[in-house]
């Protein structure tokens, strides 16, 4: 069988955390980890933290040295995890029940190096409120696939043995690290999309990727992953222009693949692919 991580970056989100724990232990899959990396939470978090999962022979629960932000303590979780398949839930979030075992099963291709889903966006109090609908099956090994339509996103899943084939999660990133993860991932095999809604998204103000004094940092930070993607496929050109010279490459990228000519284009390319 399969052995599956699941693996939490954990940062001053205790409030939170008892639901994404409890949606973890609630997994009808039963043959895995759980991995969970405290980034030096202030206060009594991290005691707090090893109460709950004390008792639970399922749980590794390690803590940085000192605070190292998102990217180094992503990266720290899948090194440490010991399942042939990892997948990552941010701990003021949570997964359905089945969502381990609806996508697992998808990894009997070999081919297949990342399996995500649907996620549906939620409240503060994890109440679904819509599905996500940008999430979408990508075409498999298109240099200029950069994931500006965010067609890929959770519940992502992934093989190690992929992950340990690539540079890693960059330690240094502070937000867009899923998107690195992603970008990463996708030039060493293909994905496969289960259009199934299984991670439950939570909003809220203080989000990675939701609080508005972050947006300017996690912009910049998302332009810095497309550009280590262009470097390591060897791109020096975008439509003409070379990309030392683009300021906003995911803005430039987004508007120059949003053009009616290039969605019909990628609608052809999608139906000889599928």
């Amino acid at each position: 069988m399969i052995t599956f991580s699941l693996l939490v970056a954990h940062y001053n989100n205790i409030e939170y955390f008892v639901e994404c724990y409890e949606s973890l232990l609630d997994q009808t899959f039963t043959d895995y980890e759980i991995i969970i990396v405290d980034d030096c939470s202030t206060g009594d978090t991290f005691e707090k933290l090893k109460n709950y999962v004390k008792d639970n022979p399922k749980v590794k629960l390690y803590q940085n040295t000192k605070n190292k932000g998102v990217g180094y303590t992503k990266r720290r979780c899948a090194e440490l995890a010991s399942g042939e398949i990892l997948g990552f839930v941010d701990p003021d979030d949570a997964i359905t029940n089945d969502a381990v075992e609806a996508l697992i099963k998808h990894y009997s291709n070999d081919k297949i190096v990342a399996v995500y889903s649907q996620f549906s966006l939620c409240d503060k109090h994890l109440q679904a409120i819509k599905v996500f609908q940008k999430s979408r099956q990508t075409q498999h090994r298109d240099p200029y696939y950069f994931n500006v339509f965010l067609k890929t996103n959770h519940f992502f899943t992934f093989r190690k043995s992929a992950y340990e084939n690539t540079e890693g999660i960059n330690p240094e990133l502070t937000s867009a690290v899923d998107q690195d993860l992603y970008l990463k991932l996708y030039e060493t095999g293909n994905f496969k999309f289960v259009k199934k809604p299984l991670y439950l998204y939570r909003t809220h103000e203080n989000g990675v990727s939701q609080a508005k004094s972050k947006k300017a940092k996690l912009f910049y930070n998302w332009n810095r992953v497309i550009f280590s993607a262009l470097e390591r496929r060897k791109i020096n050109l975008l439509y003409g222009k070379k990309i030392f010279d683009i300021p906003n490459l995911s803005f430039f990228i987004y508007n120059k693949q949003n053009t009616i000519f290039a969605r019909l284009i990628r609608k052809l390319k999608w139906s000889v692919f599928s």
